[in-house]
């Protein structure tokens, strides 16, 4: 079968489909599958056999034909479509829960280079490992993967990516609402300043006022259990909402006791005095527990704590 008679096919196909004859699609697709030489052609029509069977939850056939897409895309040598193929790995993977898989396969997507795709896909990459870390109960980092997505629909005025991350927010806020049951029924605290600021930042992803509420209470439960870090995400997360607003005296009032906390807390590098965490370094914890960047203490070239000077012959990384 050459390439006009493969198109002709897809397009049969695809009537077919539309038309809610989804199994006289899938056989044609199938067909073309089979007798096809034509490359670009094989790859389209396993997108609608990755896409059909999605759709029907056939999860572990939908596995299969985005493992052939990945060899034809590598055929090809094309890098839009092999980040296309990933993606739709990804996805199978996290129909079938597999969420270690899923976080890989989306992390390798993100690590391609740059493709015309990645502005129409980078959102639903971003989607799909945030819907994983979700499964996995990782909440942080799965509102931080929907907050990306929910900025790629926003720029590309992508409307179902958007419908798609407020269904997968919805999730979000329905297990963390749940937790925060649990935490009542138990009288844990600290768990419940925890939740709070879950719903405090699902609310400011989504631009709603309810952010201010959820973190004056979260605020007030923090410093009640004297839990420091959990007030100094409060005031990091209060600092960008007012920020965003414009508001400067409520900005100067929380980046103030922001670095109070961080002083409190003693997060800063006991050699360089910089603040731990604002960059991404390296750290390493000696066995008294003082922490310190790794470079730092290769620069200064001691065996022992700098602060208590006790012997750290081995450390441990951070």
């Amino acid at each position: 079968m050459g390439q006009d008679q493969t198109k002709q096919q897809i397009e049969k196909g695809l009537q077919l489909y539309q038309s809610n004859q989804t199994e006289k699609a899938l056989q044609v697709w199938t067909k073309v599958l089979e007798k096809s030489s034509d490359l670009m052609g094989r790859f389209r029509v396993l997108g609608c056999l990755v896409t059909a069977h999605s759709e029907m939850g056939r999860y572990k056939e939908m596995l299969k034909f985005a493992v052939v897409q990945i060899d034809t895309a590598r055929e090809l040598e094309d890098a839009d479509f092999l980040l296309e193929s990933y993606l739709n790995l990804a996805r199978s993977n996290e129909k079938l829960c597999e969420f270690h898989k899923t976080i890989s396969y989306c992390k390798t997507c993100l690590g391609l280079p740059g493709t015309r795709a990645g502005a129409q896909l980078g959102g639903q990459v971003s989607l799909s490992m945030g819907n994983a870390f979700l499964g996995l109960s990782v909440f942080q980092k799965a509102l931080e993967s929907f907050e990306k997505a929910l900025r790629y629909a926003h720029n590309n005025d992508d409307a179902m990516l958007e419908c798609r991350v407020c269904c997968s927010l919805g999730s979000f806020y329905a297990q963390v609402k749940e937790s925060m049951k649990i935490a009542l029924q138990h009288g844990d605290r600290p768990l419940q300043a925890l939740c709070l600021l879950c719903f405090a930042d699902i609310h400011r992803s989504r631009g709603d006022l309810e952010a201010l509420d959820a973190i004056e209470r979260a605020q007030d439960l923090a410093e009640e259990v004297g839990n420091k870090l959990s007030q100094l995400k409060l005031h990091c997360l209060s600092e960008s909402i007012y920020r965003s607003k414009g508001l400067q005296r409520e900005l100067r009032a929380h980046v103030v006791r922001f670095h109070e906390c961080v002083e409190e807390t003693e997060l800063y590098c006991g050699l360089c005095g910089e603040s731990i965490g604002e960059k991404n370094s390296r750290l390493q914890a000696l066995p008294c527990s003082h922490i310190f960047h790794l470079r730092c203490l290769q620069n200064n070239g001691t065996r022992s704590c700098p602060n208590c000077r006790r012997s750290s012959m081995k450390p441990g990384f951070v």
